[in-house]
């Protein structure tokens, strides 16, 4: 199975979509929190109150605003969530969150799935009932990719995009999953960056910089794309056109768009 088709599935349980005649339901150990959970939906996604849902699901839960930031604290997990961010941090990883961590009326509201993952729940939704918060072992769910994935896409990204915006970078990091999922590349995130089919596809590979150490945004960039985060549609090439001289990208192929000094193609 490519890896486009398990990121797709990620991408789509980042957020619970409920149609608006569904039922304002949620149920935790048979009582209906929605009023007390802050739950709303916001752009067809449902947001709860970080507090009380954590509470509901690690009882004894502390939570409390610390930096800037919503802190929750359990025997085996401290997240983060700072409004605006658009992922989580649990346990030194970042989920990724498509619409940001808001804050209304002091409240911090995060997708309602997002944020079972992040405490080991599990979220079952229907029509008539809702949504139902089933209360897991208090830790988060396996990362949905291997560390492997981690270390080679962290350091393309940061060898490729080190002076980038985090868009920019998580664009990087797209055209390496489009091309895991193509037929024209292989199969894997190391495959597509030693890939030499056609010559060396990443300069960073030629010239031994993606061996260098990944600064840390770049890490941050990597398990969110790795979580579902994308950018730069479905863009297989990018190239700066003031740093090199090869313009066979965008002679032959479709441009997309541009981000910091990258243009990136189709």
């Amino acid at each position: 199975m490519k890896l486009r088709q398990t990121l797709l599935g990620m991408t789509l349980a980042a957020a619970l979509v409920l149609p608006a005649s569904a039922a304002e339901a949620l149920t935790v150990n048979g009582e209906n929190l929605w009023d007390q959970a802050g739950a709303r939906l916001v752009e067809d996604t449902t947001y709860v109150s970080l507090r009380a849902v954590s509470q509901a699901l690690v009882p004894g839960a502390q939570v409390a605003w610390e930096d800037g930031a919503a802190q929750v604290w359990t025997e085996d997990v401290t997240l983060t969530a700072r409004p605006g961010d658009q992922w989580l941090r649990v346990n030194g990883r970042a989920m990724y969150i498509p619409g940001g961590v808001r804050l209304e009326e002091g409240s911090t509201l995060v997708p309602v799935r997002v944020l079972a993952r992040a405490l080991g729940g599990r979220v079952d939704w229907d029509r008539e009932r809702g949504v139902t918060l089933t209360p897991g072992n208090g830790t988060p769910d396996p990362a949905p990719y291997s560390q492997e994935d981690l270390y080679w896409m962290s350091r393309i990204i940061s060898a490729e995009s080190r002076g980038e915006p985090l868009l920019g970078k998580l664009a990087v990091g797209t055209v390496v999953l489009n091309r895991v999922a193509s037929g024209e590349f292989p199969d894997t995130i190391h495959d597509v960056i030693f890939d030499r089919q056609w010559g060396v596809q990443f300069a960073p590979v030629a010239n031994g910089s993606v061996y260098d150490e990944p600064t840390q945004e770049s890490v941050l960039a990597a398990m969110l794309v790795l979580d579902g985060a994308r950018a730069a549609g479905n863009s297989l090439y990018f190239l700066a056109p003031e740093l090199t001289d090869n313009h066979w990208t965008m002679e032959n192929r479709t441009y997309v768009t541009t981000i910091g000094c990258h243009w990136f193609y189709e």
